[in-house]
């Protein structure tokens, strides 16, 4: 090598992306693995305050010319270093391992299994004595050593991710294992000689990157380089408070910090702090911050902060109060640079005491929100390393079909899926054995069905209070309300979909679509379809639901349903029958009636709506006179839309949809059936279609098709629901409310046949 290339190699550290966690390999730059003389696979020293090897690759596409080393969790610290810092890289050598002894790396593991496995799991892994390896990601470099290239699907001991400490090597340095190597598995954990903490590092966390900068620059600075602080006069921060739905991650995320700081950490959990003799909650919590100050530096994290640091005005004992008071004391009185970070995680943040919640004390609050799509794609990645997947599972599908999951939820996800496939070959176990057979491991995989059941099973944590659903109904299944749903497709489907369009043109996407119309024309579908095709969240609920005879208790319900809207968003909030909840206001005597309070409610909630995007409001009426007019305005209910009897055409495509399991006869003419159903609603067709059924029946149990005979009988038992009359009253209803939409006047009009308080004639 020339003498340029032995000069110190030096790059800067910088996170790897979550799938290749585990692998082992490092990403170079091309330059510097050409002048090191590397060749995709080889070996490299990574040199920080300890040191650890690994497998050079290339660097991702968009690192083409970046000065930057790509590695994981586990191998920053084992080299002992964190994203930023600068480490040595060199070529060297790995000797064959004549013996590796591995143990579990956590106290609370315990392993029984086959050494053999793991000899497949790490064949060709270089490594070293001190290093945490785990049992997933294995090599798929194609240039690497045929040893090398051998692949296990997934390791034969569990459905889940071990984390193995290499206690020692024979010979020592870095080395590989290769298929004479003896391997020694210790049951219990052991204490390393070198402390390396990898238990939750940032490969572990995933769809929070931008909350991980955030916490990185509040936390890790202080921590890491005080001396920038000092240099610019200012005091570092003090504490961080993380808020968010339960399940989001914020216990993890600030282990996590904690590991890659390279910093003691002291957990609190709230409600084990209290003590029943007189000042001893105070004494616990110094002691704590006592012991964190003469380790520092150090993070104390106070999980479920709002249990010991609840608001004073709302709490009547002494104790509650003077265990507020000493946190308070606590927090500052940490010295300016004392290496302490006090970082909080809550829920409930509105039940804290505001004198916490300023600079100096907690100096930024981070949400920690419910993942998008891609973040829910990380964190099954990241939940699935060490489950040997078939080829039809695709987490892409998954991510788009869980919305509204957290982290927790996804977890659960995955190992309610393990559980299926374990179902599947529990008749293939003899339990009175006490071990499972290779080859009935090596078969053991989750398929595509198993998560499908697995999300049957677990519902969305942030949605377990309100009625959710993840419709159905597709555009497909809907017939004859051609118009509606174009108006639909446009005001939520696009806003959801492609909001920088919007953006783009500088307008705001609408907030709520009324939809009105005599009763079975397909309202509730309608909206159930727009949340299935804006794969959003559908949140259904009653009037009567939301309506209570406590005072206050109605505003509470609905102010809880836009937040639990807000949290799952992108989500569809559909009110049915919306003529009882928000009737128009004036009409009750003396004290404000509790609809007038509720109207009040809605009309400001709705409102609130402009900063938290993608949650839409759909109400469906078929008494549109009786509803507010305050509400029927543009950035409230911006889009009136009728949806009436369907056409001729129409109804001929809903009974298509209607008999589309239903085995027909050839003499069977729907055309024929739409045009002698005039006025007739979807549900009046539906109706139709189940009586000609039950006709057939009727006739003969034995009976495998349905004739034009059958649907002849059951037209005579039919009738439409709507009448002439009705379809003219809606007509001038439809044209009166686009008018007092306009003009923002008080509707005082009552169609003829109309009564205060009921529908047109004939309706339900």
């Amino acid at each position: 090598m020339a003498d340029d290339d032995t000069r110190v190699r030096k790059l800067q550290v910088a996170n790897s992306r979550p799938e290749d966690s585990g692998r082992g390999i490092a990403h170079l730059p091309r330059a510097w693995m050409a002048s090191l003389a590397l060749a995709e696979g080889d070996v490299v020293e990574i040199v920080g305050k300890r040191t650890t090897p690994a497998r050079a690759v290339l660097p991702y596409a968009e690192d083409e010319g970046l000065e930057i080393i790509r590695i994981d969790g586990l191998q920053r610290a084992n080299a002992g270093v964190g994203s930023g810092d600068f480490v040595e890289v060199r070529k060297v050598e790995s000797k064959p391992a004549t013996r590796v002894v591995f143990a579990p790396a956590s106290q609370n593991l315990r392993l029984q299994g086959s050494a053999n496995a793991l000899k497949r799991t790490f064949l060709g892994r270089p490594l070293c004595q001190g290093d945490t390896v785990s049992t997933v990601g294995q090599q798929r470099v194609s240039d690497m050593p045929p040893m090398v290239t051998q692949h296990l699907r997934a390791p034969a001991y569990a459905l889940q991710e071990i984390r193995l400490a290499v206690i020692a090597t024979v010979p020592k340095g870095i080395v590989h294992i290769d298929a004479e190597t003896e391997i020694d598995l210790r049951a219990d954990y052991q204490e390393p000689k070198e402390a390396r903490r990898a238990d939750v590092t940032y490969d572990d966390i995933g769809g929070m990157a931008s909350t991980i900068d955030q916490l990185r620059e509040m936390v890790e600075l202080p921590l890491r380089y005080p001396e920038l602080f000092q240099r610019l006069g200012v005091d570092p921060p003090k504490g961080v408070l993380l808020h968010g739905p339960p399940g989001t991650g914020k216990t993890r995320l600030a282990r996590a910090v904690a590991n890659e700081s390279d910093a003691e950490f002291f957990l609190i959990n709230g409600p084990e702090i209290m003590g029943s003799a007189y000042g001893e909650s105070e004494k616990r919590l110094r002691e704590v911050f006592e012991e964190a100050s003469a380790n520092a530096p150090s993070i104390v994290f106070i999980d479920e902060i709002d249990s010991i640091a609840p608001k004073r005005d709302r709490v009547q004992g002494e104790a509650e109060k003077r265990l507020v008071a000493q946190l308070l004391t606590l927090m500052d009185g940490l010295e300016a640079r004392a290496n302490l970070v006090v970082i909080a995680a809550t829920n409930r943040p509105e039940a804290l005491d505001e004198a916490l919640r300023r600079p100096g004390r907690f100096d930024r609050e981070i949400i920690v929100g419910v993942p998008d799509e891609r973040g829910r794609r990380e964190i099954l990645g990241i939940h699935t390393r060490g489950m040997p997947l078939a080829e039809d599972v695709d987490l892409g599908e998954l991510a788009r079909t869980t919305y509204g999951f957290v982290g927790a939820d996804l977890a659960a996800l995955t190992r309610e899926a393990a559980i299926e496939a374990v179902r599947r070959i529990m008749p293939r176990l003899n339990l009175s054995e006490q071990t499972i057979p290779p080859e009935v491991l090596d078969t053991l995989s989750v398929l595509r069905s198993d998560f499908v059941e697995a999300i049957k099973r677990v519902q969305p944590s942030a949605m377990r209070e309100v009625m959710v659903q993840t419709p159905t109904v597709r555009w497909e299944d809907i017939g004859g309300l051609d118009d509606a749903q174009m108006r639909l497709k446009e005001g939520v489907e696009l806003p959801m979909k492609e909001p920088l369009a919007f953006r783009r043109l500088g307008i705001r996407p609408a907030k709520g679509f009324l939809l009105y119309g005599p009763p079975g024309t397909g309202k509730t579908l309608l909206a159930k379809a727009v949340a299935r095709e804006a794969q959003a969240n559908f949140i259904a609920t009653k009037s009567s639901d939301l309506l209570s005879k406590w005072y206050g208790e109605s505003e509470q319900q609905i102010a809880r349903l836009f937040a639990r809207a807000r949290q799952v968003a992108p989500c569809v909030v559909f009110i049915d029958e919306l003529d009882s909840l928000v009737p128009a206001r004036g009409g009750g005597m003396g004290e404000p009636q509790v609809t007038e309070r509720v109207v009040n409610t809605i009309l400001a909630e709705m409102d609130g709506l402009e900063e938290l995007q993608s949650v839409v409001v759909i109400g469906a009426t078929n008494r549109p006179n009786l509803i507010d007019p305050a509400l029927m305005r543009p950035g409230r209910f911006d889009e009136l839309i009728y949806v009436g009897v369907p056409s001729a055409e129409g109804r001929a495509r809903i009974l298509k949809i209607q008999t589309g399991k239903m085995p027909l006869a050839d003499d069977v003419d729907l055309g024929v059936v739409a045009d002698r159903t005039e006025r007739f609603t979807g549900a009046d067709l539906e109706d139709v279609v189940r009586r000609a059924g039950l006709t057939a029946l009727r006739e003969s149990r034995d009976n495998v098709r349905v004739t034009m005979a059958h649907f002849t009988a059951a037209l005579k038992e039919s009738r439409a629901s709507v009448t002439p009359e009705m379809e003219e009253e809606y007509r001038a209803i439809s044209a009166k409310l686009k008018q007092d939409a306009m003009s923002m006047q008080p509707i005082g009009f009552i169609a003829p046949g109309m009564v205060q308080g009921r529908g047109p004639k004939g309706s339900d």
